[in-house]
């Protein structure tokens, strides 16, 4: 099918005052809302190297792909990234990246500029309203010093489906990760309660990434989450799906990497392996059996991915 773009949106460039030096900050903020046309990407504000394709309709008006782009292709020192992603009432958005994000190796150098790699994404998701929020994998190299946060916000009647995939180093490469320090922090809010929180710091002195309690020397680590109303998912559908996913796992030959668990509406499936390209495999296999049920849609691949 022939990916058709819509052009209806206001684009704001803005500046960032009393940026501290050496640093190089970025933002992005989008807007989707539900127009006649379908919904649609209606404001976009940007300052510094973040960027979005036009919205893509691979699956008809009711459904925006759009294409998050950074063309650095990756964080150092001193940088700051800030995504903010609002999706209004009844709309639907698809978000993912043509390529993977990258924490390079930190400045040691610290009388030049802060160490410090930041990249915060919050999502809005209002009543009735979809988001799919899907990056490609995050490269965390060797000696980064790396701060990731993803902040999900909901309302009781909204849905979410989303992903974080992290690769510790390059070991295909020999580039193993040993000195760098790097979080990944997680929270998701419906009707403002904090219903999930789930934060994991690495460095060389907690011992987290080689302990049996931890990553267990493991090099990637994931997680999907996937929210929607109870009138959609009761507890008779949920066991059933949950069964249906844990099903899918064992025929892929990951039951031992993969854990899927529900806190209130949340499903929360994690992974923890070696190969980020296994994980983002089996967590579209998975988007394909949540799909249909929380969005009563097929699962549609974008074509980015592709490529």
């Amino acid at each position: 099918m022939t990916e058709n773009t819509v052009t209806a949106s206001t684009t704001i460039h803005f500046s960032q005052p009393n940026a501290p030096k050496n640093a190089w900050l970025a933002s992005l903020s989008l807007e989707f809302s539900l127009t006649q046309n379908g919904s649609q990407l209606t404001r976009t504000k940007r300052n510094g190297p973040l960027s979005v394709q036009k919205a893509f309709y691979p699956e008809g008006r009711d459904c925006a792909h759009i294409y998050l782009l950074h063309p650095p292709a990756g964080i150092v020192s001193g940088d700051e990234l800030r995504i903010h992603i609002q999706v209004n009432e009844q709309a639907h958005s698809l978000v993912t990246t043509p390529g993977a994000n990258r924490f390079y190796r930190a400045r040691e150098d610290l009388s030049i500029g802060d160490s410090k790699q930041v990249q915060h994404c919050e999502l809005l998701i209002a009543n009735q309203a979809r988001c799919e929020n899907f990056p490609l994998e995050t490269i965390v190299y060797e000696g980064a010093d790396g701060f990731n946060t993803v902040d999900v916000t909901l309302k009781s009647d909204s849905v979410y489906l989303g992903w974080d995939i992290t690769c510790l180093g390059l070991p295909s490469s020999n580039q193993l990760f040993k000195q760098g320090s790097y979080t990944q922090l997680n929270r998701v809010y419906c009707e403002d309660t904090l219903i999930y929180h789930d934060r994991i710091t690495i460095k060389p002195d907690n011992n987290i990434h080689q302990h049996k309690a931890g990553l267990n020397d493991q090099n990637v680590f994931a997680t999907f989450m996937a929210y929607a109303p109870s009138d959609t998912i009761n507890d008779t559908k949920n066991k059933a799906l949950i069964a249906q996913l844990r099903d899918c796992t064992i025929e892929q030959s990951a039951e031992h990497k993969v854990s899927i668990s529900q806190i209130r509406q949340l499903l929360v499936i994690r992974y923890l392996g070696q190969h980020a390209e296994e994980c983002k495999a089996l967590f579209v296999q998975l988007w394909q059996i949540l799909r249909p049920v929380y969005l009563n849609k097929e699962a549609i691949i974008p074509r980015v991915w592709h490529t």
